[in-house]
């Protein structure tokens, strides 16, 4: 009989999640048979708890906003790149019981972009300053951009993304939100992480370029504006659906040990957003 295992994703809200999707869809084409993945709902102030309160059974948790922040302070240790953007969304379970920390957004970043074509000297722009834009930052690092410009409505926003910047090694150059339709019109990838609505007035003010990559990190509704404008000037388009299945394939390598049968997680989750 198999050991019984068990996996979730953390946040509030998490009904609307398709982690559990993926991550069943994978344990099911890896015949981890002993396995599940559940959703639990949890804020960030309740997360403490929830964890010192998992049985040996638990391998792994998916988080989530709003818990990010509160994951990586619960740790026990944390991967360097977590440690510098300032945010987990994973927490692994290690032999002795403790909790490691690690940002897989930032290597699903890496990858998904890689795939689209972007390489070392490209120049970026980040739309927004939250949560994601940390995560961005990392992965221009790692992919050796040429520069990150932010663009963010608020100036006091893009401050508080200095210290990763730095701590990344990035330079960092902020922008206003008027000037947001010139740096997408001059960037190499465009990597918009603003929540739903606010990036479409910006979708027919911009000139695109047809050898710009745009990353935009939402997924429902989809096609945004600004991905359809993007791709009627023959833009490559990268969604938030190929990131959340390039993170939680990096999840799934660190819960189970086993590696990420990604053709049946991809399927599951194609699946998934056509029912």
């Amino acid at each position: 009989m198999s050991l019984r295992r068990r996996a979730a994703v953390l946040g509030k809200p998490i009904a609307h999640s398709l982690s559990p999707v993926i991550h069943t869809a994978g344990y099911a084409a890896a015949g981890l048979t002993g396995w599940s993945y559940t959703r639990i709902e949890c804020a960030a102030a309740e997360l403490p708890d929830l964890v010192a309160g998992l049985g040996p059974e638990w391998a792994g948790l998916s988080v989530t906003m709003p818990g990010k922040e509160a994951a990586l302070a619960v740790a026990d240790a944390a991967s360097p790149v977590a440690a510098a953007v300032g945010a987990a969304n994973t927490l692994v379970r290690r032999p002795d019981g403790s909790w490691y920390a690690d940002n897989t957004d930032v290597a699903g970043m890496v990858r998904v972009l890689t795939e689209a074509g972007v390489s070392a000297g490209a120049a970026v722009t980040v739309l927004g300053a939250g949560g994601t834009a940390r995560a961005a930052l990392a992965a221009a690092a790692q992919l050796a951009c040429s520069s990150v410009t932010v663009v963010a409505r608020r100036p006091e926003a893009v401050d508080e993304l200095r210290p990763v910047a730095d701590a990344l090694a990035v330079a960092l150059t902020p922008a206003g939100w008027a000037d947001a339709p010139r740096c997408l019109s001059t960037a190499d990838v465009v990597v918009s992480t603003v929540p739903k609505g606010v990036a479409d007035p910006l979708a027919d003010a911009v000139t695109w370029r047809p050898d710009t990559v745009l990353f935009d990190a939402l997924y429902d509704p989809w096609p945004t504006p600004l991905a359809t404008a993007a791709d009627r000037a023959g833009c490559r388009i990268v969604s938030g659906l190929d990131l959340l299945l390039a993170q939680a394939i990096g999840q799934f390598e660190q819960f189970t040990g086993v590696t990420a049968p990604r053709a049946a997680m991809a399927a599951a989750l194609t699946a998934a957003r056509a029912g």
